[in-house]
């Protein structure tokens, strides 16, 4: 099962519902999608012509806990909550950073989140000329690096600083 999730701002975000739509059109897969779709204006009808797809608008934390750990990967927004949830349950994620230029955010920091996630071997990055299809097929081999916080070295650090 493919989980896909575009978070729960009040910005849209319909260049990735596209990029989904599109690869139901050319990929004739069968594999299970749930989608939570947000803020994000779109005919979903459209999805009904794909039987193995689920749209939701908002859904519960409950359900979210559910659907994460049911995929076997998931595709989403590049909001660093939803990211590091992801890898905390192990799951392989495909990232789709909103973009300043089409107005699905203020900047350009979930690109840098994405971009900087990527390097290090967490997380799949989708860049805008790619085909998913593709990063899909990757994903399915992909094995991210484990993830490990540094809230408590981030926190020792700030306490030397106060303390001294």
């Amino acid at each position: 099962m493919i989980f896909v999730t575009l978070g729960t701002q009040d910005k849209e975000f319909k260049r990735l519902v596209d990029i989904i739509y599109k690869y139901l059109e050319n990929s004739n897969s069968d594999e299970k999608i749930i989608i939570q779709y947000g803020n994000t204006k779109y005919d979903y009808d459209e999805f009904k012509a794909f039987k193995n797809v689920k749209c939701f608008d908002f859904i519960s934390p409950d359900d979210f806990e559910k659907y994460l750990n049911e995929a076997d990967f998931v595709i989403t927004h590049a909001g660093v909550g939803t990211i590091i949830n992801g890898l905390n349950h192990n799951k392989k994620l495909i990232v789709v950073p909103r973009l300043k230029k089409y107005k699905e955010h203020v900047n350009d920091h979930q690109l840098q989140i994405t971009e900087n996630f990527a390097h290090e071997g967490y997380i799949i990055e989708y860049k805008e000329d790619d085909d998913l299809q593709d990063l899909i097929k990757k994903v399915k081999d992909f094995n991210p690096k484990k993830y490990e916080s540094n809230n408590q070295r981030f926190n020792d650090e700030l306490e030397k600083i106060i303390n001294n």
